[in-house]
């Protein structure tokens, strides 16, 4: 059984990020796909569809650092559907897209003079780079992918 998504989209607000009580955090926000097609009369439309995501441990903290409004990221993890009690007693059902692996695609903020920035080849062992954007715990060092752009 597989239970995998694959999303390109820009994010709807900046990350907001908890700590559970036992101090892991996890960052919860929403992003925005688009698709365009042609009706029936030949008239172009867009659509958008809004995804709600949530990421853990590592990748929180890297989303909460560099990730805002607008921001473009392909993300990849799993569907998640859960329920829960809103103030009046009803029992309210969300679906979620629990990351497991975020590539940032915009130049983040921060990268500056302090910072370098990701090589185009994939280094053969982690480098410098990798702690000071604080990937070292949340992956390993870029990977090609076969993305269109």
């Amino acid at each position: 059984m597989v239970n995998k998504v694959t999303l390109l989209g820009h994010l709807g607000k900046d990350p907001i990020v908890r700590r559970t009580e036992a101090g892991i955090p996890v960052a919860t926000f929403s992003i925005a796909t688009n698709e365009t097609y042609k009706d029936k009369d030949g008239n172009k439309q867009d659509k958008t569809e809004w995804h709600n995501i949530v990421i853990w441990r590592g990748l929180a903290e890297v989303a909460e650092k560099y990730l805002k409004k607008g921001s473009l990221v392909y993300l990849e993890g799993k569907l998640q559907t859960r329920s829960y009690q809103d103030q009046s007693g009803v029992t309210r059902y969300i679906t979620e897209i629990v990351v497991e692996e975020m590539k940032m695609l915009n130049k983040p903020e921060g990268f500056g003079a302090n910072h370098v920035p990701p090589p185009t080849e994939p280094p053969a062992k982690k480098e410098s780079w990798v702690k000071d954007v604080g990937y070292e715990e949340v992956t390993s060092a870029p990977q090609d992918d076969d993305l269109p752009f």
